[in-house]
Order: structure tokens, then C-alpha cells, then sequence
């Protein structure tokens, strides 16, 4: 995906030798608990129908990529989706190949990134630098105004209907402002759409804070905030796009203006084009704890060019149609996910990305917990813990590209911030949350085994740390409003409690800690975090605080409001 990688990824040739393939198959039955807990693998594959940064990649070379994707799709019998630029659209090769897959195991949508055609046959004036220009002003939505986007929209889905029949149920980007998606779900009725992965920066496009992983309902006026009512949400999910490493992307890039990229994506050589993290990585996603479903995307876009992709794809494709076959992951396309996720859930449910073990070499295990309320990053490493991340969701807090045009080439969607492990880190100072102690008058990091992490019943996460500096065990209990910490256990009373710490502690937008309430002020908005057991009190370094329990428990309410 990512174009800051650009230069070094297109030299790296990854050669792949490829036989007859077999006739496409319909997807095999879901797994027997395909309603319970599902693991599902949207392969997504979106296409452009040219390259304006190198002149070695034509429109031959990125169309054989799709055909090549295609052979292997169906040498593994693996449906999935393949979402089309404008461009692309309007091409009949495009058009006769996409024609001719099966449609029960695969589906046909937009990938809205705008080019010029469609921007000039919407009768507006072209400002990109190339017939497609990746700038969030002049290639994204966000670079038009309210009503240009409704008369692009409408361009594109007569096209789309004149050439197959019907309007697309999914539609995918990078970023979507809220104004397009009301439109198309109200006008042309899409069922699912997605955007990218978290992440600072990469190419421009700022991602920050939001519902880590799986699907949400956005409100209606940001489209990368959680809804937390249904009046104000707009009804079809979005999914996160690229499977994300939940240990080290976050991390990556750290002091840098633009993060790097640590996915399942197959071109990047030290993650989804190598198989030892492929191998991690889907262990981690059949077997961590997820609470109500997990989720993760495969697949790539052409304009990366088959030799930089093969090799990743030819280690992952096997992988993920063995699982499937042993009924751990469902794979299917993004209009089934959009449906399904619509029929179990009212409102965004709660979700957990859980990783129990580490890749060979390393120590570090993580929980990723999501509600429509607030997300929350725990990580153990080397037996210590500390809260990365903690961004609270409020419905209200509006996107300036709902209603507004971009007015420079980057773009950036941001939630609550509370804890920032990242944008508030230096690479010898990591930030957050750290669970500490009192012994022997001595202040300690507390130090314990491997947490187990569960889910007793629905919307409940519940993980057990076994400490080893002091005798007990820190129960926590997660859901969609709370998060609650308990030491049991414990024979004698621990003075026990959690400290911020911070690098860069002006970039806290903390404004005022109270005992049972720290207020806080982020793009205009007020919000708070709340004890309801326990209290916060102020520490000796600015905007820095502990977070004290009551009676060995600490019960933090976790709502913006």
C-alpha cells in the first residue's frame, strides 16, 4: 500500500513460479461456529488502471497483476474483493476479466480514489499533477466540496450500473469523508466500506486513535468516529483495512513524521512477505482472544506490480485456504462481512485483538480492546505493563471534512485522546500508564507472569496477571464502559497504583486533574476520564498523575461525557 515505501519496494523482484491453475470453486460452507466468534478474511484487491510514479509500470504490467492475483485466488479457491478506480472501471479488459469470476465467491466495488475522467465527467476542473494524483485535495472526497462529491458520486454509480448491472454494495479508501457515505448509503444503499488501518503520517494520511481493528458504525458526521447511539450512526460498517502487527506497528516510526508499515500487506519483505510473521501473525489472529468476532484483510493493490507481490501472496494464499478448510476463518467479501456484521449488531459491538505469544525472540504480549465508547491498549513486555493507549469516542466530535474541503495535500482524522503511547514517546522514553508499587518503601515496577485473557460472556474481557514482585494476581474486567482492576490474593494490603509518564508531556492536552476526574481539551473538545473507585491525584512533573485504588480496586468510567 504505502507510497512512502515506493522507491525501495519496486526494486525488491520477488519471483514466484506459477502452474496450471484450477477453475474457480465456490468458497467451501462456513465453519460450524461461523456465528460464533467468527474469524473472517476479507481478500481485497483494489485496481488502478495506471502508475504516473515509475515508467516501467504500465497499464499491462498493472493489469497482468491482476490477473495473476486472480490464477492464484483460484488456484486456492478463495473468493474475495475487487474494488475499481474509476479508471479501471472504464476499461474492457477490467471489465471482461471481473465479468467473468464467479459470483457467488466474488464481489465487484468502488475504490474511491478519484482520477481525472471521473472528475472532469462530473464537469469539474482537474487539479492533480498526473491523470491520478494521490494528494488528499485532489485525489480523495475530501478535496471537493459537499455538493461536487454528490455529482461525482452520481457519475461513477451510472457508470458502475450501466457496466454490470448493479450499484456497488462496497466501497473502500484509504479515508471517506461522512458527507460521501451518508450519501451513497442513503442514494445507492452500500452495505460495507473501509478505510485504513491507524496510522501517523505514512503518505500523508493521518489515522489516529480510532476503533483499532474489525468494524464500526461511524457517526454521521465524522466517519472515522464511532457512533455510541444509533440515532446518530450511520449503518454500514467500515472496516480496518491491512492487518495491522498489533505489537510493533503502533511503535514504528517513533520521533518520525511518518510511520512505517508493519502488516500483512505481501510486499513488505519483514511482515507479510515473510512467512515466519504470516505464521504469527494468523496464530495470533485464530487464537487470541476477540470477544465478538476478529477480523483482518488480505490481498493488495495492483499498482505494487505482481513481482513485489507474489512471494507474500504465494506464502499467505496457502495458509489462509488450510485455514479455512479446518473451519478456523471464514473468507468471504466485504459485502458479506457488511451483512453479517448488520444483522448481529445494533451498534458497534465490543471487540478484543488478543496476541498470547510473541513472535520467536521476542516478549511481548498485548490486548487491543474496542467499544463504541473508548479503545484501550494494554502490553506486557519483559514481564512489566504499562497502558499504551487509551482514546475515548464521542459521536459530536465533528470532522472539519464532512462539510469543508481539504486545503493541503495531507489529511488527518483524529479521536480522544487520553494516553498516547506513540505521539507522546521518544525512543528511550516510552509513555503511558505504568502499573507500579510500594515495597519496602521503594517504588517498583510491578513485574509478573503471562496474563490470561478470556471472555466470561458477551461484552466482557476479563484478564488475570500473575504478579511475581509481590504476591497476587491484578484481575481486570473490560467492557464497553468501564474498565475495572482488582488485586486478589494478596494477604496483606499493597500500596499499589498507575502512573503517567510521558516524553513529551506538552503534547498531553490535559487541563485540569481532579480527584475523581481528569479534564481534558483536544480540538475544541471537552472530555474527561472518571474514577468511580478510586481517585487521580497530581504528581511532581507538569501534567503528569497516579491513578490510586480504593481498597485494592480502581474502577475507571470510561465515556468522554
Amino acid at each position: 500500500m504505502k507510497r512512502s515505501s515506493w522507491m525501495e519496494l519496486v526494486g525488491i523482484m520477488m519471483l514466484s513460479a506459477l502452474g496450471l491453475f484450477s477453475q474457480a470453486h465456490p468458497m467451501t460452507a462456513k465453519p460450524e461456529n461461523a456465528d460464533d466468534k467468527p474469524k473472517i478474511v476479507n481478500i481485497v484487491n483494489f485496481i488502478r488502471l495506471l502508475e504516473p510514479r515509475d515508467p516501467k509500470i504500465t497499464e499491462d504490467v498493472l493489469y497482468q497483476t491482476v490477473v495473476r492475483q486472480v490464477e492464484l485466488m483460484k488456484k486456492y479457491r478463495l473468493g474475495g474483493t475487487f474494488l475499481l478506480q474509476y479508471d479501471a472501471l472504464m476499461d474492457s479488459r477490467y471489465q471482461k476479466l471481473l465479468k467473468s469470476l464467479p459470483q457467488d465467491s466474488f464481489e465487484i466495488g468502488a475504490w474511491w480514489e478519484l482520477p481525472q475522467p471521473l472528475i472532469e465527467k462530473a464537469g469539474l476542473k482537474w487539479r492533480g499533477r498526473y491523470p491520478w494524483d494521490w494528494h488528499a485535495d485532489v485525489g480523495f472526497s475530501t478535496g471537493y466540496t459537499p455538493e461536487e462529491r454528490e455529482k461525482i458520486i452520481d457519475v461513477y454509480m451510472a457508470d458502475f450500473k450501466a457496466i454490470f448491472g448493479y450499484y456497488p454494495k462496497s466501497v473502500g479508501s484509504w479515508f471517506i469523508d461522512a458527507h460521501s457515505l451518508n450519501y451513497m448509503y442513503d442514494k445507492y444503499h452500500i452495505v460495507a466500506s473501509s478505510n485504513c488501518k491507524d496510522q501517523y503520517g505514512t503518505d500523508g494520511y493521518t489515522l489516529w486513535g480510532g476503533y483499532w481493528n474489525q468494524a464500526y458504525y461511524p457517526s454521521r458526521t465524522n466517519s472515522y468516529m464511532p457512533a455510541q447511539h444509533a440515532k446518530n450512526q450511520l449503518p454500514v460498517p467500515i472496516f480496518r483495512m491491512l492487518g495491522s502487527d498489533p505489537i510493533r506497528q503502533y511503535d514504528t516510526g517513533l520521533e518520525s513524521d511518518r510511520q512505517g508499515v508493519i502488516t500483512l500487506e505481501p510486499v513488505y519483505p519483514k511482515a507479510g512477505g515473510d512467512a515466519t510473521w504470516v505464521d504469527w501473525y494468523l496464530k495470533a489472529f485464530v487464537n487470541g482472544e476477540s470477544m465478538a468476532f476478529n477480523y483482518t484483510q488480505a490481498g493488495q493493490e495492483n499498482s505494487f506490480t505482481w513481482d513485489a507481490m507474489a512471494k507474500g501472496l504465494e506464502i499467505q494464499m496457502p495458509r489462509i485456504a488450510q485455514l479455512r478448510d479446518e473451519g478456523k476463518v471464514q473468507v468471504e467479501t466485504m459485502e458479506a462481512s457488511g451483512r453479517w456484521f448488520k444483522e448481529h449488531f445494533k451498534v458497534t459491538p465490543s471487540t478484543s485483538f488478543t496476541v498470547n505469544e510473541d513472535i520467536d525472540g521476542q516478549n511481548q504480549q498485548t490486548v487491543w480492546f474496542n467499544s463504541r465508547f473508548y479503545r484501550l491498549n494494554l502490553l506486557w513486555e519483559n514481564g512489566a505493563l504499562r497502558i499504551r493507549d487509551i482514546h475515548l469516542f464521542d459521536e459530536n466530535f465533528p470532522s472539519v471534512y464532512t462539510t469543508q474541503k481539504a486545503t493541503s495535500n495531507e489529511c488527518a482524522f483524529f479521536t480522544l485522546p487520553v494516553v498516547d503511547g506513540y505521539l507522546w514517546s521518544k525512543a528511550e522514553q516510552f509513555a503511558g500508564l505504568k502499573f507500579k508499587a510500594k515495597v519496602n518503601g521503594k517504588e517498583i515496577l510491578l513485574q509478573g507472569g503471562k496474563p490470561t485473557v478470556t471472555n466470561p460472556k458477551q461484552g466482557l474481557l476479563h484478564i488475570s496477571w500473575p504478579l511475581t514482585s509481590a504476591t497476587g494476581t491484578l484481575e481486570m474486567d473490560i467492557n464497553e464502559q468501564q474498565f475495572t482492576i482488582k488485586l486478589a490474593g494478596n494477604t496483606e494490603p499493597m500500596e499499589w497504583f498507575l502512573d503517567m509518564e510521558a516524553a513529551i508531556p506538552e503534547k498531553i492536552p490535559l487541563t485540569a486533574i481532579h480527584a475523581q476526574r481528569l479534564e481534558y481539551q483536544f480540538e475544541g473538545m471537552n472530555y474527561a476520564l472518571k474514577a468511580e473507585k478510586g481517585s487521580f491525584t497530581a504528581t511532581n512533573e507538569a501534567k503528569f498523575f497516579r491513578v490510586v485504588p480504593e481498597n485494592q480496586v480502581l474502577v475507571l468510567q470510561m465515556k468522554a461525557k
